[in-house]
């Protein structure tokens, strides 16, 4: 599970990731991120309502959402916030098929983020 460190804690900060940050579509959750200064750290944030499912499907969801942010932590994700909200779809979805989703969708959003910054990006690739 990421640290406090790694984690969008206030509302406020879950605001502006949803509201001015570039936002990713897909077949399980939308993916918002908005960048922050350089030298932070990425910071992960989960929204999943009740409309995904019970709390056990919630909770399900969230520790497999909280162990992808940690593999993008791991290969060296910085500078940005990331939020995910689930999609009712989501519940059905296995871990491989979320996990390659989700990772597809953080490329394509952080690929966005890169020509604002005049960076190849946070994860290093190319845009």
């Amino acid at each position: 599970m990421p640290a406090r460190l790694h984690r969008v804690t206030r509302g406020e900060d879950y605001r502006r990731a949803v509201r001015a940050g570039r936002r990713v579509g897909g077949a399980f959750c939308i993916t918002h991120a908005v960048l922050r200064a350089p030298g932070d750290p990425a910071r992960f944030g989960f929204i999943v309502s009740k409309a995904v499912g019970n709390a056990v499907t919630r909770n399900l969801l969230r520790r497999r959402m909280k162990t992808i942010a940690e593999r993008r932590l791991q290969a060296g994700v910085a500078g940005v916030d990331i939020v995910f909200r689930a999609l009712p779809a989501c519940a059905e979805a296995s871990f491989p098929d979320l996990e390659a989703e989700l990772n597809r969708a953080m490329d394509r959003v952080l690929r966005q983020l890169a020509p604002a910054t005049g960076t190849s990006g946070a994860t290093g690739a190319a845009p």
